[in-house]
């Protein structure tokens, strides 16, 4: 590391005059000042054995006045945060995952005779079509161009196919309002995502190309249709990927050969009472575009795809004498050509028109809530729902990825949530490999905004994203592995940790040094490289507070003034 890069000066409290660093996650939830705040009340998870709640009044009594106004990643330029309130909608629901009442038990009873004749009409269709595919695609080397018009005529056995597929599924007749635009008129059409029925009714109604996840390629049948319609593979997690297919998107939505170009912006499927945040390829391009939504109006089964399984859905709809549907296509909404309109607005206003139309809100919920939701359903916690954020949120506010904010959340659940997802002081130092001591009570009370002695995930996703937004947090885990490394060697020992925490961690024993440094060490070889360091400190981000004693006091003088006016 450069001579100047272990100058660069880590501040203890910003100087008046210089702007401070201040972070607004939500303009309607600001935090009580310090000296306003109620006393704690603690709780203690029930899986704790009896010695640990024994010990644990003396622990909480401690923290309470270990805690105060002092923020413990002031030094990197925080100034603190705050937690907007969490939603109680649920956009992933299904309102009945079980069957319940004596009028769905009968009617299934009374459908089982039909179910054979659907599943035979269905895995007619299904053969039909993909052989139908299969020659539409038998030779076809040049997938970049439109498909010719010969092999478009094959396909229409295949449309036809569809609409069989969805007569199997109950969807006798279907419901439509509106008319669909011209390709010339409007070549983007979007549309809310409800169920797995949405993609082939489109697909029977005008055949269109469609954006979806790569892992559909390898689907059994399904995958080799959607290559028939020139699918715009695309991997939500890949930047460049990503990229590409907003230019594939605007590719084939510029030549009148292609058909329309089809997309889910939600990117994955709600049970229809809300929209979720929209991703942006759509609207990158500005192009027209038509919005068309989808509805399934019920009364004794909720036809949405959310937290149900595919097996018992598909059942549900077999066994239903008739499953509704309805069609609305609304009105194209065109780029605004009088200003230069970025692509957020132009989706806002897009589901602005389909929330009216649904009569729903908009949410802030993404693909990543789902996630989480996976997540938290894979530890048997009874209660998922409360683990979403709105992920959409979160990542515009902090730049977090879905990805780590699941870390987080398998860290927090390592931590053993009560029922209600809150975590106390005793089960967050285990975690962490902290022992308690004034700086590590500091931490939690930071992450703690509500002052009540616990945490709940949303707090610590917050806490975490918040310190690794901050603009030193890169610049003081480089110089707290410089700190470290007293050999010079390019790596830390386990002794030179311990020696560089102790001054803000008192009294360690070298069990504890063990446990911390076990955290770093993640390939078990017994030193901490450079890189090791900082990736342990992105997953465990408030751990740079443990290394604050030994930034803060070293000799600043001199020191770059560039990073003076970062804080």
């Amino acid at each position: 590391m450069a001579d100047n890069d272990l100058s660069s000066p880590l501040l203890q409290s910003p100087r008046a005059d210089h702007a401070q660093v201040v972070i607004a996650v939500d303009d309607d939830s600001v935090t009580e000042p310090s000296e306003k705040l109620q006393p704690f009340t603690i709780k203690h998870n029930h899986n704790h054995n009896h010695n640990h709640n024994h010990n644990d009044s003396n622990l909480f009594s401690n923290y309470q006045s270990d805690n105060n106004s002092v923020n413990p990643f002031e030094f990197i330029g925080s100034d603190g945060f705050s937690v907007s309130d969490p939603s109680t909608l649920n956009p992933f629901r299904n309102d009945t995952p079980e069957i319940d009442g004596v009028y769905e038990v009968l009617k299934i009873v009374l459908c089982l005779p039909i179910v054979l004749l659907r599943l035979v009409l269905f895995g007619l269709s299904l053969l039909v079509g993909y052989l139908a595919t299969k020659l539409a695609l038998e030779g076809w080397k040049d997938k970049q161009n439109p498909m010719p018009l010969w092999r478009s005529r094959v396909m229409w056995v295949t449309r036809f196919c569809a609409r069989f597929i969805l007569f199997s599924f109950g969807y006798q007749w279907i419901r439509r309002k509106g008319k669909p635009a011209s390709r010339e008129i409007a070549p983007i059409v979007v549309s809310n995502h409800v169920s797995y029925i949405e993609p082939i009714f489109y697909f029977y109604e005008f055949c269109p190309t469609i954006v979806a996840s790569e892992s559909h390629d390898s689907m059994p049948f399904v995958g080799t249709i959607i290559r028939a319609m020139q699918v715009i593979y695309v991997n939500r997690f890949s930047q460049s990927s990503r990229k590409n297919a907003v230019n594939e998107i605007k590719r084939k939505a510029s030549c009148n050969r292609f058909p329309h170009v089809l997309l889910f912006p939600e990117g994955t499927t709600t049970n229809g009472k809300a929209l979720i945040s929209f991703q942006l390829g759509a609207f990158i391009p500005c192009f027209p575009i038509q919005p068309v939504i989808v509805r399934y109006p019920h009364v004794h089964f909720d036809q949405s795809w959310g937290d149900i399984s595919l097996a018992k859905l598909m059942f549900r709809m077999f066994t239903q004498f008739h499953n509704f549907m309805e069609i609305e296509y609304l009105p194209v909404v065109h780029p605004n050509e009088n200003i230069k309109e970025n692509a957020f607005h132009f989706a806002e206003r897009t589901s602005h028109a389909m929330t009216s139309a649904l009569n729903v809100v908009q949410t802030s919920h993404s693909f990543g809530d789902l996630m989480l939701l996976d997540k938290a359903s894979q530890s048997t916690h009874r209660n998922s729902s409360i683990y979403m954020v709105e992920m959409a949120r979160v990542e515009s506010l902090f730049h977090i990825s879905s990805l780590e904010a699941v870390d987080l959340l398998d860290k927090f659940l390592s931590m053993n949530p009560d029922s209600s997802g809150h975590v106390g002081l005793l089960d967050f130092l285990r975690v962490l490999r902290l022992k308690s001591c004034k700086l590590s009570h500091k931490i939690f009370g930071f992450i703690d905004v509500d002052k009540n002695g616990s945490i709940t995930f949303k707090q610590f996703l917050y806490a975490s994203a918040h310190v690794m937004k901050l603009p030193l947090f890169r610049k003081a885990c480089e110089l707290a592995f410089a700190e470290c490394d007293t050999e010079g060697s390019g790596y830390i020992s386990e002794h030179e940790l311990g020696l560089t925490i102790r001054p803000a961690i008192p009294d360690l024993n070298d069990h504890e040094i063990h446990g911390l440094f076990s955290l770093f060490d993640s390939n078990g070889d017994g030193k901490v490289s450079k890189d090791e360091f900082v990736s342990c400190l992105r997953r465990n981000p408030l751990l740079i507070a443990v290394f604050s004693s030994t930034l803060l006091h070293k000799d600043l003088t001199g020191a770059d003034n560039r990073m003076v006016e970062i804080v």
